[in-house]
């Protein structure tokens, strides 16, 4: 396929230079449905972005978008604050009976700004108000979101520089396997904890990614979340999974925590909660932390009830028989065969990859050549982007909707990307 570069001239003088995404695929998207995306000028993308894990269900969804048309053709409630609407009523009772009933979790749910960074700066609060201490430790390669809290618990520099002040009261810890096996797990956090001389204030939680996203897809093993939720209470530390990304179904499970066995403290979703890529996020958090006085934490935009609506019916639709996991499990060793082909096939011997369920991560030793192959996978129309501290890592992303022929061309694209840029 061959694309001319569009006229980008309304972008180029009127956006701000901090656009990003739109630099790597240069065209002006128009209409997508499903797992493709189509141009202005009739070209079609295949999608292993999924709107930054925020389409799990792909694009316009058939079953999302009606009930969306007709709570809208009905004038339903589209702001509502915190009130109490039929929508958010729905949502929170499917959320209850489809989620957190079958998974013997407790969680009380707060619905506080639309977004992952305003879900993860809810954690944080709650968890210094908790326990009435100030320092959260987080992990090398982490990322938590854009604003300053979330920035804090965030490990790349990049951009950590951008809040433009000392970024405070955050604490990095080397994630599982940080030191390629060569460090007992938790030995240097521990010794810490324990060393009344180590300088380390007594933090009031813990954060962390059961898979780190845009820090390169770090999995961690299952023993290693179990480690540390052990070390947390018994340090008496509260425990925050971010689950923004990789939450609502992407690594198999709803949560992505599910199968190590633990249950967090706090739990931050948002990007495909609302299931139709409506802002929405949510802090949850066991009712005993629930210490929050009426208006405490509060956002204008925290009541989008049609992003209630897509994630009610994505959860009756998907979540109620247990069948959309089987699937992403199966698509995931779909993903994993033909990667292990491509490393075989390849020439170049630092190349590796990783992942579960349905995000993955190929890494190049020789750290631009990700990009280039992003940019050769566009060329051929297909969309992905890249992960890592330095961009190393070509990020899969599909949408957990894909079907088996649709994943099959992408992984043919990306095969052909990777000779042509070798």
């Amino acid at each position: 396929m061959t694309i001319t570069p569009p006229a980008l001239s309304v972008f180029e003088t009127l956006e701000s230079e901090v656009r990003s995404y739109c630099r790597g695929w240069p065209a002006v998207f128009d209409r997508a449905q499903g797992s493709h995306l189509h141009d202005e000028d009739g070209h079609t993308y295949l999608d292993f972005f999924a709107g930054a894990g925020s389409l799990n269900y792909g694009h316009n969804n058939p079953v999302l978008k009606r009930a969306l048309i007709d709570y809208i053709e009905r004038d339903g409630i589209t702001h509502g604050l915190d009130m109490a609407t039929t929508a958010k009523r729905a949502f929170l009772e499917s959320f209850q009976n489809v989620i957190l009933r079958p998974r013997d979790l407790p969680y009380k749910v707060m619905f506080p700004g639309p977004t992952g960074t305003n879900a993860v700066e809810s954690a944080l609060k709650l968890a210094r108000k908790v326990k009435s201490r100030e320092s959260v430790v987080s992990f090398t390669n982490a990322f938590h979101g854009m604003s300053l809290g979330s920035l804090a618990v965030t490990g790349n520099a990049f951009k950590r520089a951008g809040a433009g002040i000392p970024l405070v009261h955050g604490t990095p810890m080397p994630f599982d396997n940080y030191f390629d096996g060569q460090v007992p797990d938790f030995l240097w956090f521990e010794r810490l904890l324990e060393d009344q001389g180590s300088g380390l204030n007594k933090p009031a939680a813990v954060i962390v990614e059961t898979v780190q996203g845009e820090g390169g897809i770090n999995v961690a093993r299952p023993e290693w979340l179990r480690a540390l939720q052990e070390l947390c209470h018994r340090q008496d530390m509260l425990l925050i999974v971010d689950d923004i990304q990789m939450g609502c179904g992407r690594t198999g499970g709803f949560f992505s925590f599910e199968e190590a066995g633990i249950t967090p403290d706090i739990v931050t979703l948002s990007k495909s909660i609302s299931g139709y890529g409506l802002p929405m996020s949510l802090c949850l958090f066991k009712p005993e932390l629930d210490i929050w006085e009426p208006g405490e934490h509060n956002g204008t935009f925290r009541g989008n009830n049609p992003a209630f609506v897509t994630a009610t019916a994505a959860l009756d639709t998907y979540w109620a028989d247990g069948q959309m996991e089987k699937q992403t499990l199966a698509r995931g060793g779909q993903v994993e065969q033909a990667l292990l082909a491509i490393v075989a096939e390849s020439a170049d011997t630092g190349l590796s990859f990783r992942g579960r369920g349905l995000v993955w991560g190929l890494e190049f030793e020789d750290k631009p050549r990700a990009a280039a192959v992003c940019t050769r996978a566009f060329e051929l129309g297909m969309l992905l982007e890249t992960s890592g501290p330095e961009g190393e890592v070509v990020k899969l992303l599909p949408a957990l909707t894909i079907s088996r022929d649709e994943l099959d061309e992408g992984l043919r694209i990306l095969a052909r990307a990777v000779r042509e840029t070798a």
